[in-house]
């Protein structure tokens, strides 16, 4: 899941070296912090946040678990 996340957000940006994914595990909730460059935080959210929501769709389709998944996305 991880692997497949990077590669989209790896995709969007103009500096994919500077991606940064962590997991964090909170109870049944499975918490990937996303950080990116600070010039492409836009790329990554979108204008209202359309993109954000479908990376997070997508990434949440492909979820075979029952576990909750919360993508947060922030710049370094």
């Amino acid at each position: 899941m991880q692997e497949m996340l990077s590669y989209i957000v790896k995709n969007l940006v103009s500096n994919p070296d500077v991606v940064e994914i962590s997991t964090e595990n909170q109870g049944k909730t499975k918490v990937y912090k996303v950080k990116v460059d600070e010039k492409d935080l836009g790329s990554v959210i979108g204008r209202g946040g359309v993109i954000a929501n479908a990376i997070r769709t997508v990434v949440k389709s492909t979820n075979d678990k029952k576990e909750r998944i919360v993508i947060k996305f922030d710049s370094k």
